[in-house]
Parts: C-alpha cells; structure tokens; sequence
C-alpha cells in the first residue's frame, strides 16, 4: 500500500507540471477565440478555474488520495473532457481544435499508453457534446494573427515540459536499469561479485592471460570452522563474520582484483598482473588482519582463514582447469591444520626447482 502510494505519488507530481502549462497557456489561446464569440459570463469563469485553478486542485487531489495513481488518472480524463468542451465552445476552430486534441493525446498516450488514449478520446468526445448541447454547434474555420500568436506559447512550452518529464523518466529508468544490472552480479550479504558473475571474469581473465603471455593468480579463501561459529554464536554472528571478510577484501585488495563471494563460506580472488609470491603477500596480510577481527557482542570469538593459491599457467586448457589447481591448494591448507596459505603441487614445484621460476 505505502509502495503504491509512493508511486502515485511521483506519478502526480510529473503530470503536475505539463498540466500547469498546457492549462494556464491553453486558456490564454483559448481568450484570444473565444473573445470575438458571445458567450456568457460562465464560460468565462468556467475558463479561469480550468486555467488557474484546476492544475492545482488536480494535484492536491491526487496527492491527498489513498491511491493517488488512480486519482490522477481520473484527473487526466477530466483534463480530456474539459479538451472536449473546449474545442466545442470555439466552434471546432481547425487550428485551437488541432492543438487541443493533439494535447490530449500527448497527455494520455505518456501517461497511460493506448487504453488511457481511447478513454480519453471518449472524454474528449463527451465533453464536445456537452458544450454543444449548452452552446449549440457551430464551425468558425477562420482564424486571425492575433489568434495564431496566442497558440504559439502552448505550442512551444507544453511539449518542452513534456519532453523534460520523458527525459526525466529515462534517466531514473537508465539509472534504476544500471542499479539492477549491479544488484543482478553480486552478492546480497557481501556486496561482493557473486558465483556466476564471478566465474564469468576468471574466464575473461583466463583468455587475456592466453593472449597476452600475463601473469596472474587466482586465490580461493576459506573461514576456518565456519560451520561451528554458526552453531555456537548464531547465524547473525556468522553473517557479521562474512561481512567483515568482504570488508577486508575491498580495503587489501586493487581496483582491478576481482573479489567474489563463491559460495558459504568460501570468497575467490583473481589478481591479475600478480605473481604467486606477491598474490601470497597479499593474503598474508589480509589474514593478519583478519585474525584480529572482534566481535562487540561475543568477544570469544575467534577467526581464521585458509587460502589456496594457483597461479597462471600456459599449460591450462581452460578456466576450469586453473580454478581446481587453487581449489587443491585450499584442499591441503584445510587438511594440513587450516589457519594457512597453501600452493598447489605444481606451483610448489616451480617454487622449489631452481631456475623453472
């Protein structure tokens, strides 16, 4: 409810412009038609309660309102109807008649697409009627110069206004498309890439690696333990300790790492343009200060994390073969007392044989 009456909401206060201007520039052209015709004094009321007076009630109508979207739209065939009265009232004059009716559909095409049209057009249709039936029927196609100059204000100013609502429409639609693109790609706990979009870079990295002859090296992270920090100090507790790990992440890591949340409890970085023995630099650090991470609420808490470390090799067929050399690095850090960052057996290979490295 509180959702839909937040939409209704921006829903009036866009149309509140374009009908300010349709309707005070409107009634302007409409005195210079109506001026040389004999119409009685109510007519004339009538006109600057719609030009001056309508634009805002409409509004407070629609913002006043339990559901102000559907408020407005009914606001918005009243517009037409009174487009339909009018229209008649000047003897269907060609030029005024055009610009009204061409309103209208701007209107109710941009607010409501074609249903809001076809309803408007019979709005439109019912208040022709009505004027007719008050002031009897009548076509004037003649139109002065003075005439022509009271249409040119509305012509130029009301699609302008409603230019700058369609525009203002496209950037929120550009920037909440751009907010869901981001959402779509991480992770909602740890505002970190999530597993799909993740693995998507490690193969774009991958194919860079192939093509240009670069160095980089993938780490796989894991909270030691993490199952039992959820079963001792609660879910939340575990969810705190997820966060701070990304929050780690963000503040050790480059613009250019690529920091991912790969699954429970496990995070994976791409580091490119990074050798295995700065990649373990790098994680050794961040565990360092990890490590210390306290929590206000259970102060026995205590963290670790084990790492698996693979770096770029030419031989790999594929991505997938580069992502289980790290995750065999991870296997032997967990096996071998976790709380350490481990290599995989060919990357120790090349650490140890002189000269291969």
């Amino acid at each position: 409810m509180d959702n839909q009456r937040g939409k209704g909401l921006s829903f009036a206060r866009r149309i509140y412009a374009p009908r300010a201007i349709g309707s005070g520039f409107g009634g302007l052209a409409l005195v210079a038609f109506l001026y040389p015709l004999n119409i009685p004094n109510w007519v004339w009321m009538l006109l600057l309660a719609n030009a001056l007076v309508w634009p805002h009630l409409a509004f407070q109508l629609s913002s006043r309102s339990a559901y102000p979207y559907r408020a407005e739209r009914l606001n918005i065939l009243i517009d037409s109807l009174g487009g339909g009265f009018w229209a008649a009232s000047i003897q269907f004059n060609p030029l005024l008649t055009v610009i009204i009716v061409s309103m209208m559909m701007m209107h109710n095409v941009a607010a409501g697409g074609p249903k809001l049209l076809l309803r408007g057009a019979l709005a439109q249709a019912i208040g022709a009627l009505i004027s007719c039936l008050v002031l009897g029927i009548a076509f004037n196609p003649h139109t002065s110069n003075l005439q022509v100059f009271a249409c040119l204000p509305v012509l130029i100013l009301y699609p302008l206004s409603v230019g700058m609502v369609s525009y203002g429409l496209a950037i929120k639609l550009a920037e909440h498309k751009s907010t869901l693109r981001a959402l779509s790609r991480t992770d909602s706990l740890t505002g970190l890439l999530n597993h799909g979009s993740w693995k998507d870079l490690l193969q774009l990295i991958f194919q860079k690696c192939q093509q240009n002859q670069a160095t980089a090296t993938l780490a796989l992270i894991d909270v030691d333990h993490f199952k039992r920090i959820n079963d001792t100090f609660g879910h939340l507790v575990g969810d705190a300790v997820l966060r701070q790990l990304s929050k780690e992440l963000q503040q050790n890591l480059r613009a250019e790492d690529l920091a991912g949340r790969y699954g429970g409890d496990e995070f994976c970085v791409i580091l490119p343009s990074r050798s295995l023995h700065q990649a373990k630099e790098i994680m050794e650090r961040m565990t360092q200060v990890f490590g210390e991470f306290r929590h206000a609420d259970e102060p026995d808490l205590r963290v670790s994390l084990s790492v698996g470390l693979a770096s770029y090799r030419a031989e790999y067929e594929d991505a997938s073969a580069w992502l289980n050399e790290a995750d065999k690095a991870l296997y032997i850090a967990k096996k071998t007392g976790r709380n350490k960052i481990s290599m995989g057996a060919a990357d120790l290979l090349l650490e140890t044989v002189p000269g291969k490295r």
